[in-house]
């Protein structure tokens, strides 16, 4: 059942992929090119050489995106497969669909909106390589406080469901998964590299393009494989129930 679901959710995930790949090159790829040629204005005329492009822009956006988005959307649904089987069931009464729906909507907001607030994205040009590492160590840091947050305050409500009800379990859960993000990105540095001079408003669309196109792959994997559970798990026991046996 499980090696099933896998599959299925890896199909979705390639459905996810492309999906988003169409919505990068509507939305995102032409941000990225007005990036490039801010960049480009901006280094001309104090006399440096532009850097010799190792792998084309046409390739980039083309081919290279589309196999990074495919082979992302696939691992993804793998790993949200996985997740759903573990939590079908464990959920109070929530059928397969409400259950990946309630997953993806935890997915994004724990593993991409939480992240982004602190440390959104930044168009190509902005920030100086030898900065590099510290400003990926300070994302993927946000990230694992958010992902271990959302795991704690999970158990939290399921410890309290009983006592207080699925309802008020959830939104004391909820609270307790705000305050903690809230802490850390209070704690954690700020990182603001974007030049003086930067087109806000460049800068606004590609960190919204960025949003979007995680938004399209979490929204297709969950309704998508909610969908596809659902009829394969038509009359049979949640998973859960079952190894609980």
């Amino acid at each position: 059942m499980v090696g099933s679901l896998l599959l299925r959710g890896m199909l979705v995930g390639v459905v996810a992929g492309l999906l988003a790949f169409g919505f990068a090159r509507l939305f995102g790829e032409p941000q990225v090119d007005r990036a490039i040629a801010f960049e480009k204005r901006m280094t001309q005329p104090a006399g440096e050489a532009p850097e010799p492009e190792t792998v084309s822009r046409a390739t980039q956006a083309g081919p290279g995106l589309l196999t990074g988005m495919v082979v992302f959307g696939a691992a993804l649904g793998g790993l949200f497969s996985l997740a759903f089987a573990y939590a079908h069931g464990r959920l109070g009464r929530l059928g397969p669909r409400a259950t990946a729906a309630l997953l993806a909507l935890t997915g994004f907001i724990a593993l991409v909106l939480v992240p982004t607030l602190k440390y959104p994205a930044i168009p190509p040009g902005v920030g100086g390589p030898e900065t590099i590492g510290a400003r990926t160590g300070l994302y993927f840091v946000m990230l694992f406080v958010s992902l271990l947050a959302a795991a704690a305050s999970a158990a939290l409500a399921r410890r309290l469901w009983a006592r207080y009800g699925a309802w008020n379990a959830s939104l004391m859960g909820a609270a307790a998964f705000a305050g903690v993000v809230m802490a850390a990105q209070y704690a954690l540095p700020a990182v603001d590299e974007v030049p003086a001079q930067y087109s806000a408003d460049l800068l606004w669309r590609f960190r919204v393009a960025s949003l979007g196109i995680h938004a399209v792959l979490w929204a297709t994997i969950g309704l998508g494989f909610g969908a596809l559970a659902e009829r394969r798990l038509a009359g049979r026991r949640p998973l859960s129930a079952r190894h609980a046996l």
